[in-house]
Order: structure tokens, then C-alpha cells, then sequence
């Protein structure tokens, strides 16, 4: 079953349950398969690696609002956003933990003989193409500058 179709199933369930915060979740993911779908100028489904990147980026979209939220000490205004992080994750493949990712980054950073901050950008297209929709850019950074600093 596709990604939007999933969506769908999803938004009638949200709807009979009058869940408002899985809805708004759902309906943010919908609208942004649409504007993909729109900017290739294709009808037909999007691939599977794009929708992953763009689950991703709706997520990061939300937990920056929410520290933003947070920072503020507005926790109103942040729980709802973190409330659609746990509905938007739910679409996504299973997450690596920090100690199997840094294992990842560690073996990308021996196996090309990377050493110091020179060779960030390298081990980072590496390590970003391998761990593509396992975790998140943010993660991968933190432990590539930790193993190469």
C-alpha cells in the first residue's frame, strides 16, 4: 500500500475518532505528497526514498517549532507539535538507536580512511546516503564531527 493510501485509511480513522491532532498531522502529510507530486509534474506515485525525506522534514519542521515553543515557555503550543511528531513517525521505517548509528559512521569513517574535519563533507554524503531515512541529518552530523573531531 502506498504512502497516501496509508494517509487516507488513516484521516477516516482520525476523523471517526475526532483524533484533531492526528488529523492536522495527516493532513499537513497529504498536502506535502501533493505539492511533491505537483513539482515533478507527475500523477503517478512519488518513490519511496522521497516520501522518507519528506516524513523527515515535516518532523524536523515540528521539533523545531516545538524548541522554538519551548524556548518561549509556551508548552501549550509545543505539545501539539511534538503530538504530530508521534503521528508523522509512525509512517517512517524503524529509527536506529545513537549506538547503532555511530557504529555505522564509525565503520564509513575506517573503511575510507577519514581523518579530521577535512573529510566531514565526504563522510557525511556517505553516511547520509547509508543511513538514509534510519535516522536524522542532525544525528548523523553530531557523531561524524564526535568521530572525526
Amino acid at each position: 500500500m502506498s504512502l497516501a493510501a496509508q494517509i487516507m485509511d488513516e484521516m477516516k480513522t482520525a476523523m471517526r475518532a475526532k483524533d484533531t491532532i492526528a488529523l492536522e498531522a495527516l493532513r499537513a502529510i497529504k498536502s506535502a505528497i501533493l505539492l511533491a507530486q505537483t513539482e515533478s509534474g507527475a500523477k503517478e506515485e512519488i518513490a519511496a526514498e522521497d516520501e522518507i525525506k519528506l516524513l523527515q522534514r515535516l518532523i524536523k519542521q515540528r521539533k523545531d517549532s516545538a524548541s522554538i515553543y519551548t524556548e518561549q515557555g509556551r508548552a501549550d503550543l509545543a505539545e501539539p507539535e511534538l503530538a504530530q511528531v508521534a503521528v508523522i513517525e509512525k509512517f517512517l521505517p524503524a529509527q536506529l538507536s545513537e549506538a547503532e548509528v555511530e557504529a555505522i559512521v564509525a565503520q564509513i569513517i575506517s573503511d575510507n580512511g577519514f581523518a579530521g574535519m577535512a573529510n566531514m563533507g565526504q563522510a557525511m554524503g556517505l553516511a547520509s546516503a547509508a543511513l538514509a531515512g534510519k535516522t536524522d541529518g542532525k544525528t548523523i552530523s553530531t557523531l561524524v564531527k564526535k568521530l572525526l573531531g
